[in-house]
């Protein structure tokens, strides 16, 4: 008995003719080259910076860590956790870093603001500041000029691109602005002869979050990601001082928007700042290092792996969630990796998108320090290779 044919002939054809624009599209999607990304990103006024500031800022982490919680117990973490903490203030306290001409730096006389833009591209050509950004003003009407004498006076002293160098562009509210920024990255790019500068957006604006996704549209292939900002969007939605936190609901809603615009274009969302500082006594710095690090915690889990610090003593606290949450998964992430690797379920039964998770996961891990390449080998049976290879 001949089958039955319910679909007309030929239908196939004309759907691959018509659906052959997104089929490239769709393929392309969410997809660039893996990359580290560090774990924070901390903002220096740039009066304060300095080619030493961030190992000044890795010497005042330890000042505080060793006058507070001199042992584990005191921080919170187990001895692993906080030998793995003092070893990264001493190798590597920084691993991102903006100079910041905006909120943090705030308005000032334009030959002020000259001078310490000329003196910070100088410093940027030192090898200790490598990895280093600028954030300047935003394009609004009222900064958009001392926003492009500022960028154009830094880069021209220090006379090139330096590597990992990254623009934070501020209170995004529309596409406009982004192509805008676009335009200005290329511009540097070709008059310093090297390729577009890289940028990022922060996110500050009820405006911006409700046209996310054709914000990232605009984009293109050279913003390096989205920045949260905690307190100018909580002000914006009228949410009082005292309950303005990485953990409002408003904030959640809004990170969760970015999530999915940026999940489109393969770009990182990073979390906002605790503005509770770790200073004064001994009770007020563990109480802030506390409230920060269950708040770097609950974003790890959300899966934003990065925000900011403002603070050099944010840094013990922003490394002990962070190796805590990777070590704490190690057993569980890699025997689940090796088993998908094997093709033999222990128990739970991954698709291909949950394996490139795990292997994110442990790849994150290795990349800040909280991780050994010898113990995932142990434990998921791939190296550092093996792993990108997977994922």
């Amino acid at each position: 008995m001949p089958e039955p044919h319910l679909l007309p002939p030929g239908l196939g054809a004309e759907l691959d003719a018509r659906l052959s624009g997104i089929d490239a599209e769709l393929v392309s999607s969410g997809v660039r080259a893996r990359t580290r990304q560090p774990v924070h990103t901390a903002y220096v006024p740039a009066d304060r910076f300095t080619p030493a500031t961030a190992s000044e800022w890795g010497s005042a982490a330890l000042a505080a860590l060793r006058e507070h919680a001199p042992e584990a117990a005191a921080l919170g973490v187990d001895a692993d956790v906080y030998r793995r903490v003092v070893a990264k203030l001493e190798r590597e306290p920084v691993e991102d870093l903006r100079v910041d001409f905006e909120d943090g730096y705030g308005a000032r006389p334009d030959d002020e603001e000259d001078a310490d833009a000329v003196r910070a591209g100088a410093a940027l050509r030192e090898p200790a500041t490598a990895g280093c950004g600028i954030r300047i003003k935003s394009l609004e009407a009222t900064t958009r000029e001392r926003a492009l004498r500022t960028l154009d006076r830094l880069l021209g002293a220090c006379g090139r691109v330096p590597a990992g160098f990254v623009v934070t562009l501020p209170k995004v509210s529309v596409p406009e602005q982004v192509i805008a920024m676009r335009e200005i990255c290329d511009a540097v790019g070709t008059a310093l002869r090297g390729g577009p500068l890289r940028f990022e957006l922060q996110v500050e604006t009820p405006r911006a979050v409700a046209r996310m996704g054709e914000i990232v549209a605009a984009a293109g292939p050279h913003c390096a990601g989205l920045h949260y900002g905690t307190y100018d969007y909580s002000a914006s939605l009228g949410i009082a001082a005292a309950h303005q936190s990485l953990d409002h609901p408003a904030a959640d809603h809004a990170k969760s928007v970015m999530q999915v615009a940026a999940a489109t274009v393969g770009i990182p969302v990073v979390d906002g700042s605790s503005n509770v500082l770790p200073v004064g006594d001994r009770k007020a710095v563990r109480a802030a290092w506390d409230l920060h690090r269950g708040l770097v915690h609950r974003s790890m889990v959300r899966g934003f792996y990065q925000g900011w610090d403002l603070h050099p003593a944010q840094l013990v606290s922003r490394y002990a969630a962070v190796f805590s949450f990777y070590r704490e998964g190690l057993d569980a992430a890699g025997r689940r990796v090796r088993a998908y690797a094997d093709r033999v379920s222990g128990g739970v039964l991954d698709e291909p998108a949950t394996a490139r998770a795990l292997t994110g996961y442990l790849l994150r891990g290795l990349d800040c320090g909280a991780l050994d390449e010898s113990e995932v080998v142990t434990v998921s049976g791939l190296d550092r290779n093996g792993l990108v290879g997977l994922s």
